[in-house]
């Protein structure tokens, strides 16, 4: 059987050497039914590899309690039967812009800074999820004379940990991965990805690992400083960055077509490999998509990262070529085995609009009763991790004890965004984390509606707690009995749960915050399309139980797409969970959520 090596200079398989020309694909933001369309892309682009991140918490988000850790080997299957070599990022951490870099808040909130690190309780968490994920890729190792070849698997490396020279400088940890991933059976390469900077390199990179670098532009400069740390061994670019993530609520920064084909060229022109990050993006579904911190040093203000991972990719995110797609093909045709295979045809797309009518609602307090965990009473605000709560909001409850005068009335550790009502009436939105509400007499009562906008993923701060975690103040004074209780994103999707949702005619809604129901008729064949939401402000969407993600009116994203294989024809459903108001739902200058053919390529 064949065997796929890391040479001297080269990648080999049975002693020839071969250039990885991989393309970042991850599995878990393409619906499955467009897996095979998205991998063909890839191969008519010219790649012969994709490379995808595993995230933990998606697949174990409660200890012990899995959620289709199968689908990393379906999506293996998958790439073996397109023809592509694979490349998987196990973690433990991703990044990825991905809620808490794929680490479960179960784990971050009791343990905090100590993840990433040698601590027995984190690896323990660790060792236990490798033992339930890895079974599957060492199954699908590359064993055979190529990919998809008898009796052989696509896998022909996999990567310990991810970045880690970012972050830390913890030796015995990487240590201990190499030593589990090799224990529980991966015989394919080991390898490390990290900047080519030299502390990055020297803390990520591990004794006997092939080190790769991650990059967007300066490829010989990159390499060099990569041959300063590793002298021997193929080089490789583990991430050419193609184009870049959005934030909500600030300018997207494009990058141009030419400019990253030029780059692109560079690093084959070094005799390197090379993994496009990303070849194809796709959405962060689910409301899984992370938030940064601002600053050269990743620890300023919050920055939550848009549904869409279009990312500038040559594929976009709903599976179409784009003018980066063509130029990166005619750099890479060179360099493929033969002629490349044709462009696959875009999936269907939805023929016209389809509008959709709002016909019931549920406040957010009713709903929060309904299907919200228990409330808790305590000195403090319980945070989001001790809530159990990964995706969703949490609402504090405290009084302002009286009589007594006005006093600036504030909230100290807030994190992300809260809605603050005072005696029932809306008083402020605040997203800083220290942000003073107004001036406030007692007696009164106050609630904050914190909703998760995603926890860091990058940077010092990953693993920081959630909600609020210092504490609400009358003048100087902490305000203690505070009652908390929170309301997950899944909580929706479980079985039977809306039927205890004490809906209510729509008309009666009047813009407020709470759950809203529809139906939207797609008439013909379903495809492809994007959701139009005009008028309402911040929350997340589901047709048909699928959750699309979050949307907010800030932009820059403007619609959430709709995979074709989510909708049906004739009648489906529409479920929107908005967090800080929705506009008139009936007369002039409604707010008419819709489906649309999907918009034009930027």
């Amino acid at each position: 059987m064949a065997q796929f090596a890391v040479g001297e200079r080269d990648f080999t398989l049975d002693g020839r050497p071969v250039r990885l020309l991989s393309g970042a694909l991850h599995y878990f933001r393409v619906h499955e039914g467009q897996w095979g369309h998205r991998l063909a892309m890839l191969r008519a682009m010219g790649l012969n590899c994709v490379e995808t991140y595993v995230p933990w918490n998606l697949h174990e988000p409660r200890p012990g309690e899995f959620a289709d850790p199968e689908a990393l080997g379906r999506f293996l299957d998958a790439a073996r039967a397109a023809g592509l070599w694979a490349i998987v990022r196990p973690g433990p951490y991703i990044c990825a812009e991905w809620e808490n870099g794929g680490l479960p808040h179960w784990l971050t909130g009791p343990l905090g800074r100590r993840v990433r690190t040698r601590d027995a309780e984190f690896l323990r968490a660790v060792d236990a999820w490798f033992a339930r994920l890895l079974p599957q890729v060492v199954a699908r190792q590359c064993t055979a004379a190529g990919p998809g070849g008898a009796g052989g698997g696509p896998v022909v490396m996999v990567q310990v940990e991810n970045e880690y020279g970012s972050y830390g400088s913890d030796a015995r940890y990487l240590a201990h991965l190499v030593g589990r991933l090799r224990e529980l059976g991966v015989g394919v390469p080991l390898f490390t990805s990290d900047g080519p900077e030299e502390h990055m390199l020297s803390g990520g990179s591990v004794p006997g690992v092939l080190a790769t670098v991650n990059f967007g532009s300066g490829a010989r400069e990159a390499f060099a400083a990569l041959r300063r740390r590793q002298p021997g061994g193929p080089l490789m670019c583990m991430e050419f960055w193609c184009g870049w993530f959005a934030h909500w609520g600030r300018a997207e920064a494009p990058r141009a077509p030419k400019d990253a084909a030029e780059a692109l060229r560079e690093v084959l022109e070094c005799g390197a490999s090379v993994n496009v990050y990303m070849a194809h993006g796709g959405t962060s579904f689910g409301g899984w998509a992370g938030a940064n911190r601002a600053g050269e040093l990743h620890d300023g203000e919050l920055r939550a990262t848009v549904t869409s991972y279009d990312y500038g990719a040559p594929v976009d995110e709903r599976g179409r070529p784009t003018e980066k797609f063509w130029r990166f093909r005619e750099v890479l045709a060179p360099w493929a085995d033969g002629p490349l295979p044709a462009v696959p045809e875009p999936p269907p797309g939805l023929a016209g609009p389809a509008a959709a009518v709002v016909e019931e609602w549920a406040p957010a307090g009713e709903v929060m009763a309904t299907l919200g965990g228990d409330e808790v009473e305590g000195g403090v605000p319980a945070t989001f991790e001790e809530l159990d709560v990964d995706r969703g909001l949490v609402r504090y409850r405290v009084a302002v004890p009286g009589p007594r005068g006005r006093y600036p009335l504030r909230v100290s550790g807030l994190r992300d965004r809260a809605v603050v009502y005072v005696d029932g009436e809306r008083r402020a939105v605040m997203d800083s984390e220290d942000a003073v509400i107004g001036e406030v007499a007692g007696p009164a009562s106050v609630e904050l509606w914190v909703a998760s906008l995603g926890r860091v993923n990058y940077g010092p701060r990953l693993a920081e707690s959630k909600g609020i975690v210092g504490g609400v103040l009358h003048e100087r004074q902490y305000l203690h009995g505070v009652r908390s209780r929170g309301l997950r994103l899944d909580a929706l999707e479980e079985a039977g749960a809306l039927a205890r949702v004490p809906f209510r005619e729509v008309a009666g809604a009047g813009g407020d915050p709470g759950l809203y129901r529809g139906t939207v008729t797609v008439a013909g064949r379903p495809g492809d399309a994007d959701l139009v939401l005009p008028g309402w402000s911040h929350g997340v969407a589901w047709i048909n139980g699928f959750c699309l993600g979050r949307y907010r009116s800030v932009g820059p994203q403007r619609a959430l797409f709709v995979p074709g294989p989510v909708l049906r024809e004739g009648r489906n459903e529409l479920l929107l969970w908005e967090w800080e108001g929705a506009p008139a739902l009936v007369g002039e200058g409604a707010g008419a959520p819709g489906l649309g053919p999907c918009a034009a390529q930027g």
